[in-house]
């Protein structure tokens, strides 16, 4: 049977002579894997592979059969069209590293809508923010992300509990027990950051912090989830975060 749904590509791994595997996190039915057949081509006309470029969405027209593992698409057009955000270097970068955050987080099946328009929303507003408003973006997505599966920090940064103790996930009043890189104004820089995230992308620009705190929330934050989540794992594309956010 036949059913239409957005979708956000995560993964493409070339298959065959002209197709590809492409995970991608739909609204409907949650992360599945397709096979897209004769995608791949020298004839620039044809060569259709670039709309499941990570990061991409997409208007789809797929089967879908619970039972399979692996499903078809029928139909797909761009449901926006980038602005350059995937040629440009930062903002790609960001995408990268947003897109390998749900491939981890994410569970295999299962629609999640909530977690689906926000990253969809997410993903718009990065194309349309000038670049010198989105260093703060990864930080917000990856708090995102947590709050709507479930991971939140506990309490709120004050001045009678400064300290962010990643074991306890949350902020305390003493220092943590483990070896902790962050100090008072980074727990208070990411306390801001998470009271302003349910206002959206728009704030974001208002919170003004180094790059080398920046990079450490963004750390912290990988290690909390690392710590808390079955399927974590390293994030490859941080190294490449680290070497472009300043």
């Amino acid at each position: 049977m036949l059913h239409k749904t957005n979708g956000i590509v995560l993964r493409s791994v070339k298959y065959g002579e002209t197709s590809l595997v492409v995970t991608i996190f739909t609204e409907v039915y949650g992360v599945q894997t397709y096979m897209v057949q004769g995608v791949r081509t020298a004839k620039t006309k044809q060569n259709r592979a670039a709309f499941f470029q990570p990061g991409t969405l997409l208007d789809l027209v797929v089967y879908h059969q619970p039972q399979k593992t692996m499903q078809r698409i029928r139909e797909f057009q761009a449901a926006y069209i980038y602005n350059g955000l995937q040629e440009d270097v930062v903002k790609n970068s960001i995408v990268l590293f947003s897109v390998e955050l749900l491939l981890r987080l994410l569970p295999e099946l299962g629609p999640l809508p909530d977690l689906f328009s926000l990253a969809y929303e997410y993903f718009t507003a990065l194309d349309k923010m000038p670049l010198h408003d989105v260093a703060n973006f990864p930080l917000f997505f990856i708090i995102a992300c947590s709050k709507e599966l479930g991971y939140n920090i506990k309490g709120n940064y004050s001045p009678e509990t400064p300290y962010l103790d990643l074991m306890e996930g949350g902020f305390t009043e003493t220092a943590p027990k483990e070896v902790s890189q962050l100090n008072e104004m980074d727990s208070w820089a990411l306390g801001m950051l998470i009271s302003v995230s349910d206002a959206g992308t728009e704030t974001l620009k208002l919170i003004e912090m180094s790059a080398d705190r920046r990079l450490r929330l963004i750390d912290w934050y990988v290690a909390y989830l690392q710590q808390h989540t079955q399927h974590m794992g390293n994030m490859r594309s941080l190294a490449v975060l680290r070497a472009i956010l300043h």
